[in-house]
């Protein structure tokens, strides 16, 4: 009998690609579960620049500013 097509040698083949398929399975949930996360923290992130960017005076309405004139007292 040719060893290709050896039932025992199919059955074991199979097995092993269905364990390889199982933990194929398992690393793509994994790393939708990551990428997720990732995605949410990215969301988060970007809202928080945004409303700190809110908080923030424009460059251009605020007249520039001397350090001189922030001098203590004592000088």
């Amino acid at each position: 009998m040719n060893p290709s097509q050896d039932p025992h040698s199919t059955d074991s083949r199979l097995t092993k690609l269905e364990i390889q398929a199982s933990f194929t399975e398992d690393l793509l949930d994994k790393l939708d579960q990551i990428i997720t996360r990732q995605q949410d923290q990215i969301d988060r992130l970007t809202r928080e620049v945004h409303f700190l960017r809110r908080q923030t005076p424009d460059e251009g309405s605020q007249p520039q500013r001397n350090l001189r004139d922030e001098l203590p007292p004592h000088y």
